[in-house]
């Protein structure tokens, strides 16, 4: 088993630890935590996700978002793991997709559509001192990245996650991307521009 591996596996049960309460609470405290960051406050377009089972939640950070006039773009699932994308229309618009993921019901605009993003909102299991991101390992967001980097697009990273999710150290590979902030319920954690070494607490 890979130390990537490992460490999703410890991360995931830890997670499935949470109460349905621990989760509500959470999400409150970072839905006003990001809403208050200042690239997400000044902002046109983000693309983000929808949360399902114990994700760090977005529902609400969503919803602030749309009520403030933000574009947030939501990813679709296509058969190869790339990710399209759709407008966020609000929860009645959201429908039960593979992997038990929920996806918006609206016209598809197409794996680039990510590029206009002012933000882009990266689900992950950790991450590290240094900004480097521990995902799920299905590849969709490594293709996002990678996608930004090819066009010179340089939305903001930030990751929501619990704070003992923010770790020393996550496995990396020469394709991982580091992230630009990371919040959680307790902090918003800056890292310094790429070849960073020290966080930013705030």
């Amino acid at each position: 088993m890979s130390r990537k591996t490992l460490l999703r596996s410890e991360l995931l049960a830890a997670r499935r630890l949470l109460t349905s309460q621990d989760v509500r609470d959470a999400a409150e405290l970072m839905s006003s935590a990001a809403a208050a960051l200042p690239e997400l406050a000044g902002a046109r377009t983000v693309a983000a996700y929808v949360s399902v089972g114990r994700e760090p939640g977005t529902h609400a950070l969503l919803d602030d978002m749309r009520a403030r006039g933000v574009r947030v773009l939501l990813p679709v699932l296509l058969p190869d793991n790339d990710l399209d994308w759709a407008v966020y229309e609000g929860t009645e618009h959201l429908l039960p997709a593979g992997r038990g993921l929920l996806e918006p019901h609206g016209e598809r605009l197409g794996p680039d559509a990510v590029l206009a993003a002012d933000v882009v909102l990266l689900p992950g299991l950790a991450v590290d001192r240094r900004g480097m991101r521990l995902g799920r390992g299905g590849g969709s967001y490594d293709r996002v990245l990678a996608r930004l980097a090819a066009a010179g697009a340089d939305p903001s990273l930030v990751v929501l996650l619990y704070d003992d999710e923010v770790v020393t150290r996550v496995p990396d590979e020469a394709h991982d991307h580091p992230v630009d902030a990371v919040i959680t319920p307790t902090a918003v954690r800056r890292f310094l521009p790429r070849g960073r070494t020290e966080p930013q607490d705030t």
